[in-house]
């Protein structure tokens, strides 16, 4: 349900946010193909169907090999078919944040800049976040950390078990004309922005805080791309770069009120989906500020769900 309203909601920021602050967001709707090599791939893609087919707004198919080719001539002949899905989207990721924050500014939003070091509360309502130089008065403090927010187990008493996944990912000048569309496999992916270059990925590494790209990393990539698109071997690599994502020790989204913190709510969790579950959680958790309950269900992704 929450990647359910976060693309809703995404087809609604496309219309919005360019005529609010003049970014364009390059939202583009995208089809994937969903690639399989082996015959126990085959089988797994009924499953993924379907899922596809209870989400509104994707149509998905089974397609051979063959029409998989004809989709995008790059695909490997040995590949067994694969699943077409259209009704996607994508954004370029800087330009989407700079956005909702430009649009967030002229809504009265001030930004401040520090390093937060915990909370106060006077019994269990908190008052105020902790600066390392100074504190920000507050009734309500939403906690969205990402990959960071497992310090905040020591600021609220409860174990918060999240942690960093790192992602690397590889963009490419390839010869030939963009690819058509979002080509995956077995958790990799290739795609051509907006700009021409393709990015291949990705890495999940957990390795801490470590956001050092690496040797190891790229050849890993780039074999799986070339799997995916043999004929590709010819791409020249333009830039690798790494992130961290954050990940749950049960793989689920942490998203409601913290236990014992009147006042206090955490957002954060969504892993490799962060760009696609974001707005679904910041009008959850929106709702639960303003009106206390949210039409969304999150039952099983409550923050203290690490203390039982």
């Amino acid at each position: 349900p929450v990647a359910k309203e976060g693309m809703r909601l995404h087809r609604e920021l496309a219309q919005n946010l360019p005529e609010e602050t003049g970014v364009n967001t390059e939202y583009r709707a995208k089809s994937s193909l969903d690639l399989a090599f082996i015959e126990q791939e085959v089988h797994a893609a009924d499953a993924i169907l379907a899922w596809h087919k209870q989400q509104d707004g994707n149509t998905s198919r089974w397609v051979d090999g063959a029409e998989a080719r004809s989709i995008e001539p790059r695909v490997s002949d040995e590949v067994l078919g694969a699943i077409y899905l259209e009704g996607n989207a994508e954004v370029e990721p800087y330009r989407f944040t700079l956005a909702l924050a430009q649009a967030a500014e002229k809504l009265g939003t001030m930004v401040r800049h520090g390093r937060v070091t915990g909370l106060k509360r006077d019994g269990e309502k908190v008052t105020a976040v902790v600066l390392e130089h100074g504190e920000i008065p507050c009734a309500r403090v939403v906690i969205a950390m990402g990959p960071w927010s497992g310090e905040t187990s020591t600021w609220l008493g409860i174990p918060i078990d999240v942690t960093p996944l790192k992602g690397q990912i590889l963009r490419l000048r390839v010869p030939g004309p963009p690819v058509v569309c979002s080509v995956g496999w077995s958790g990799n992916y290739a795609t051509t922005k907006s700009n021409g270059q393709l990015w291949a990925g990705t890495t999940e590494e957990e390795v801490g805080f470590d956001e050092t790209p690496t040797s190891e990393a790229r050849d890993r990539i780039m074999a799986a791309l070339l799997k995916m698109m043999p004929s590709l071997a010819d791409a020249e690599l333009t830039q690798q770069t790494a992130c961290l994502r954050p990940w749950p020790a049960d793989g689920l989204l942490v998203l409601g009120p913290v236990p014992g913190w009147d006042g206090v709510y955490m957002a954060t969790g969504a892993g490799r989906s962060g760009i696609l579950h974001g707005p679904a959680m910041g009008r959850i958790t929106a709702n639960l500020i303003t009106i206390g309950t949210t039409d969304i269900p999150i039952d099983g992704l409550d923050p203290g769900r690490f203390s039982r």
